[in-house]
């Protein structure tokens, strides 16, 4: 697979009106803060929003893809390019676009309640279920220890495969599914809308 094609946030903000930009992220991430503009075509989604990537990145300057500090992102670059869709991806993501005091919008009607990033929940479950391997087993019973080994293994494996099957279950949540345009039953609205070209 090709490496992703960077774009800094000042050059992506210099270039934003000729850039689809598509947000990788949970509905609840996105609707809790995104790039103008952005299309919200969750990760564990983009297979079926190819077609869609396909028509938008051939129209003006191509795509833009982000996430919250660029893992996905970056990710998703490279799945759209083993799919014949060139993609540009945002240095730092959508943190790194805040840092460079680039603002960030909201869906309508959505209030601002933060959520936390996918990595950090991630990182707070995995931490929370190995402790609590450790615990049961020196409490109850040694074989609850492996649970964190069971974790710890997950972990390595998804680190390797570059995938993340916690992440996977955590985007499921109502918090992380949230209101944004790619919440239940808005994806497809939100891949007419990048058919058609219309603003986010």
């Amino acid at each position: 697979m090709n490496a992703p094609l960077p774009l800094d946030p000042d050059q992506a903000r210099a270039r934003l009106a000729d850039l689809t930009v598509v947000d990788v992220r949970t509905p609840g991430e996105y609707a809790s803060g995104h790039v103008p503009g952005a299309f919200n075509v969750p990760l564990d989604r983009l297979d079926l929003a190819l077609p869609a990537l396909r028509e938008a990145a051939g129209r003006g300057g191509g795509l833009l893809v982000v996430c919250q500090s660029g893992g996905r992102s970056s990710t998703a670059c490279a799945r759209l390019a083993a799919a014949g869709v060139i993609a540009y991806d945002l240095d730092g993501g959508t943190s790194g676009w805040a840092a460079r005091g680039h603002g960030l919008e909201r869906p309508a009607g959505v209030r601002a309640k933060p959520v936390w990033a996918m990595d950090r929940q991630v990182r707070l479950v995995a931490g929370a279920l190995v402790l609590l391997g450790l615990a049961l087993g020196l409490l109850v019973h040694p074989a609850f220890q492996l649970l964190s080994a069971g974790i710890a293994g997950g972990l390595v494996f998804s680190a390797l495969t570059d995938t993340c099957g916690m992440a996977l279950l955590l985007g499921r949540l109502p918090y992380n599914r949230g209101r944004g345009s790619a919440g239940a039953g808005g994806l497809d609205a939100t891949l007419a809308r990048l058919r058609q070209g219309a603003g986010a």
